[in-house]
């Protein structure tokens, strides 16, 4: 038939990579553009990890200190709608799209809730910055929070332990390394966590 041949590779694409899990995606160069974006700590949006899941689109965490997470969004919630329209079957790269945009646009989110009635929120878009790692001294304990594996995620440990150890120094009874709700990212940066 007649189309585009890009555009018939990448649906195929698509397609196929769709029935492996719902954490594989085919990235075109514009994708792959965004997700760098995500990657780098900084970008235009809602604040939310999310994926898809029996055809919505699933919170696995809205980052801490953004918009979504101001609006009470949860991990665990699934969104139906955006502005009104139904996911229907856009993939996750387009559903991502439509949810980000310039910084004091508005978007109204469906969010369907285990045990509520589905409810609308209305978010203000922002820059999102993800301080990837957070860190405190509970007592003599350090408390080190990763939040997404950024490519920042390194130098901020780096950072972390220097700080923590200068207050605590050979008081420092343990770490608690708290990974909650962390939707992943770069291997490499959780390679180095690990070691």
């Amino acid at each position: 038939g007649s189309g585009e041949p890009q555009a018939v590779v990448e649906a195929a694409l698509d397609a196929m990579i769709a029935t492996l899990d719902p954490h594989s995606s085919y990235l075109n160069p514009e994708e792959l553009r965004e997700t760098r974006v995500i990657t780098e700590g900084e970008f235009g949006g809602l604040g939310l990890e999310v994926t898809m899941e029996e055809g919505l689109i699933k919170v696995v965490s809205p980052i801490e200190d953004t918009p979504a997470f101001r609006a009470g969004i949860l991990a665990g919630d699934s969104i139906s709608h955006l502005d009104g329209k139904p996911i229907g079957e856009k993939n996750l790269a387009q559903a991502v799209k439509q949810m980000r945009g310039r910084p004091g646009e508005a978007i109204v989110l469906t969010i369907v809730r285990e045990g509520w009635a589905a409810f609308d929120v209305r978010v203000v878009r922002a820059v999102v910055q993800i301080r990837s790692v957070r860190w405190r001294m509970e007592g003599d304990v350090a408390y080190v929070r990763i939040v997404s594996f950024t490519e920042k995620v390194e130098n901020k440990l780096e950072q972390a332990f220097a700080e923590l150890d200068a207050q605590a120094g050979s008081k420092l009874k343990g770490v608690v390394l708290d990974l909650r709700n962390n939707p992943g990212g770069l291997l490499h940066q959780s390679l180095f966590v690990s070691d």
